[in-house]
């Protein structure tokens, strides 16, 4: 009986907890550094530099750190960063966002794509690097 209930309470706990991003938080790190730290900064000194800082932007509005002058485009665009959104941005960014300023062709491969996801979710918006967390749903 013992073995029942610590079988419900178990299967209750992983049905009720968010997904967490199914990439590698290492080898999203490198994804970052190799793809996005020629313009955008993240942690806790993190500042605008040729793209906004990147702390908090998963569940985030576009185009709302104050620290950057972002395209007219992006400011219409109105897209909260979730999953999906950065998903489909990363893969490509003009077609999520046309007349965006963003200089990037694209990363095709979802691997690196849920790599660099799960490297994100470790840094909110204070920029404290923390343990992953879930990432919002739609």
């Amino acid at each position: 009986m013992k073995n029942i209930a610590a079988l419900i309470l178990s299967s209750a706990l992983v049905l009720s907890t968010p997904a967490l991003a199914a990439g590698d938080v290492q080898a999203g790190e490198k994804v970052y550094k190799r793809l996005c730290s020629g313009c955008h900064q993240i942690g806790e000194s993190a500042r605008a530099f040729f793209g906004p800082q990147l702390n908090g932007v998963i569940g985030r509005q576009s185009a709302v750190t104050t620290d950057y002058v972002y395209s007219d485009a992006m400011k219409s665009a109105n897209l909260v960063w979730n999953r999906e959104t950065l998903i489909a941005y990363l893969e490509a960014p003009k077609k999520v966002v046309p007349g965006t300023r963003m200089i990037f062709w694209g990363l095709s491969d979802p691997e690196k794509i849920e790599d660099l996801l799960a490297y994100l979710q470790t840094f909110p918006a204070q920029g404290l690097r923390s343990t992953v967390r879930a990432l919002p749903g739609p």
